[in-house]
């Protein structure tokens, strides 16, 4: 047996066909550990596991599956601190973002699916009459739940623990199976999940763990005749090639794509709860997060003071070693990304907008930092204000009356989240209408996590979250009979 990462298989350790490779600490570049490369009949394999697996689990009492997620939760929540270890080598998190955003959000959704209400599973009875089917009486008719059988969910790796959980847990409670592909930069938190289910009593094939940096291993996790369903976190270009494979076979989809937060700021807006909310840009997940507010949108009234406030809070920010307490910014996944990240600073100069702060490498020996940047005099057309750049940036643009500013924010290709900061309460909910996003944050960045979550346009397909978790992890079956 090697010293690297073993796959997890139809409840079995499996050695890789593909050998192992290193995975990188991006705050040290060194290596946190060796990452199993799965061959597509490995993961082919995982997926039969699935199928075979699914049966009896679908048919396992619903109590009895929410046992096992409770057992995991709180199998998770005691090793929180070597999981939060681990998951801060591999993602370069801050301390307190891998105890608590990370593996503590990771136990809290495994958690929360231990404690399915009643309410959330059924759908209630309906009585229709005949119509225009004749006169024959009224028909029964019950709506009820039903999983929809092997799932695969390839999950992001700006958090490996509450994207992967967020996916599984929901799957698992609906009686479907599942096979995880994680991210290639960090996937040996996936596979601590998976020992914790194992441990928490989840029978061989429900889980399954493969991993590796070949395209291959996600193409044979979507394409495996035994999946139904594809639940992928991460960037719209590889969404859309996953949707395509999915259409052929008629898979289900659950695809939560990338985004380009618009931040409306009005002039009678709370500049000082705008700058915090805007601000989370540069230091959650060092900018590497689908939601954050990084489209700036300024009324003419408060631009010119928006912009100082900002500039003044990236640069008081402490960039540098995320096991440090006082460090705010930590590194960015991979050398490549701080790389493309920088490219489109620089994109951003050419194009005319003006770098008010950042947009140079910290004096940091080794770790893939990138300093908060903030660019300004910002206009529609360019690069950097329509294209997702996942890092500690932020563009700022104006404009003159509500009527702009809406049409700005909604002229773009993403919907994910969107935001809004006033202190007209009317205004607020009136504009949050009217913009395309699945989510709109009125005077905050905060998330409800019951709050149904998802996209518009090409920032994704489906909800997810809460009880809307359920629904997407199900089909509705109608059941009729004659009155």
């Amino acid at each position: 047996m090697s010293d690297g990462q073993r796959l997890f298989v139809g409840g079995a350790w499996v050695e890789p066909d593909g050998g192992h490779y290193a995975v990188l600490d991006p705050a040290t570049e060194e290596t946190v550990g060796w990452a199993p490369e799965a061959s597509r009949d490995q993961v082919h394999a995982a997926c039969a596991a699935a199928r075979e697996a699914f049966g009896p689990w679908s048919r396992t009492p619903a109590e009895e599956r929410a046992a096992v997620l409770a057992r995991a939760a709180d199998l998770v929540r005691e090793r929180l601190v070597p999981y939060a270890e681990l998951a801060q080598a591999e993602t370069g998190a801050t301390t307190g973002t891998a105890r608590g955003l990370q593996v503590g959000v990771g136990a809290a959704r495994f958690g929360r699916y231990a404690r399915v209400e009643p309410a959330e599973w059924a759908i209630p009875p309906q009585i229709n009459e005949a119509g225009p089917m004749g006169k024959a009486g009224v028909m029964g008719a019950l709506a009820v739940r039903q999983p929809v059988g092997v799932v695969t969910c390839i999950t992001s790796y700006n958090n490996p623990w509450a994207n992967p959980a967020g996916k599984i847990a929901p799957a698992l409670a609906m009686g479907n199976t599942v096979v995880v592909k994680p991210a290639p930069q960090d996937p040996l938190s996936v596979y601590r999940m998976a020992e914790a289910l194992e441990a928490a009593g989840a029978p061989a094939g429900v889980v399954n763990v493969v991993s590796g940096r070949s395209v291959e291993v996600g193409e044979a996790a979507v394409d495996s005749p035994d999946v139904d369903m594809v639940s992928f976190t991460g960037s719209t270009a590889v969404g859309q090639r996953i949707a395509e494979v999915c259409g052929r076979g008629m898979k289900r989809q659950l695809m939560e794509l990338g985004g380009k937060g618009a931040a409306l700021v009005f002039d009678d807006a709370d500049l000082a709860s705008a700058v915090a909310g805007i601000g989370t840009t540069f230091s959650f997940y060092s900018g590497q997060i689908c939601t954050a507010p990084t489209r700036v949108l300024a009324q003419r009234g408060v631009y010119g003071r928006l912009v100082e406030l900002l500039a003044a809070y990236a640069r008081r920010l402490k960039v540098g070693d995320p096991r440090k307490r006082d460090t705010v910014v930590g590194p960015v996944i991979s050398a490549a990304h701080r790389e493309r990240i920088e490219s489109y600073v620089e994109t951003g100069r050419k194009e005319g907008a003006a770098v008010v702060t950042g947009g140079e490498r910290p004096s940091h020996a080794r770790g893939f930092y990138v300093s908060p940047t903030l660019l300004a005099d910002c206009s529609p057309e360019m690069r950097v204000v329509r294209e997702e750049i996942f890092g500690p940036v932020v563009v700022v643009l104006p404009f003159d009356d509500e009527e702009e500013g809406v049409a700005l924010a909604n002229d773009s290709d993403y919907g994910l989240i969107d935001y809004v900061w006033t202190a007209d309460v009317a205004r607020a909910f009136r504009v949050a209408r009217l913009l395309r996003a699945g989510g709109v944050g009125i005077n905050t960045v905060g998330r409800n996590m019951e709050a149904p979550f998802g996209g518009f346009k090409r920032s994704g397909v489906g909800r997810d979250v809460g009880s809307y978790a359920l629904h997407a992890y199900s089909e509705v079956q109608a059941i009729v009979w004659p009155g």
